[in-house]
């Protein structure tokens, strides 16, 4: 019995933490309602100058949702590299960066945008109900969604990881290409 309790210890120590580990982890759909290949949901809304954005007047044109809010650190950090390394360098081409944000009145949206450095438009986003047509309500931010000229959701991301961020540039160019 004594040479039996410490293989019985390690296994109870290696199934909890088994446990603890898919508790963490995040599902496969990372949040989402969407996937890729679907016709991205149509919305309309204002941005903080005051017009109205409709996704589907963009068609014939590659569109990025970029999913944010001023209170979400990994939103914070990722915005810089899409201006610099995105909006910056397409703008001139049949693309748009468009943000969307969760929740948030126009003098937050304001200050979040000159804090960030981001020249690209922010888009209101009242009691999330955009995000809740391409992610779970509770689902985090942030999140990018690409659709093609068609309208069509051609990739998706999940927080801020470099190797998925290089991917989705990647995508971006490859779909201006077209």
């Amino acid at each position: 019995m004594r040479k039996l309790l410490p293989i019985l210890f390690v296994a109870i120590l290696l199934v909890s933490c088994k446990k603890d580990t898919k508790k963490n982890e995040e599902p496969a759909d990372r949040g989402y309602i969407v996937e890729v290949g679907d016709i991205a949901p149509d919305f309309e809304t204002q941005l903080m100058d005051g017009s109205t954005f409709k996704l589907s007047d963009c068609r014939g044109k590659v569109v990025m949702l970029q999913f944010t809010a001023s209170w979400c650190g990994v939103c914070r950090k990722e915005m810089p590299f899409i201006e610099k390394e995105i909006h910056q360098v397409h703008q001139d081409k049949d693309f748009i960066v468009i943000g969307i944000d969760r929740d948030e009145p126009l003098e937050k949206m304001q200050k979040f945008a000159k804090d960030t450095g981001i020249t690209y438009p922010l888009a209101f986003d009242p009691d999330a109900n955009i995000f809740a047509l391409y992610a779970h309500k509770e689902a985090g931010v942030t999140r990018n969604v690409i659709i093609n000229r068609e309208g069509k959701i051609i990739y998706l991301t999940r927080l801020f990881n470099r190797e998925e961020f290089d991917a989705m540039k990647k995508v971006i160019e490859e779909e201006l290409a077209k």
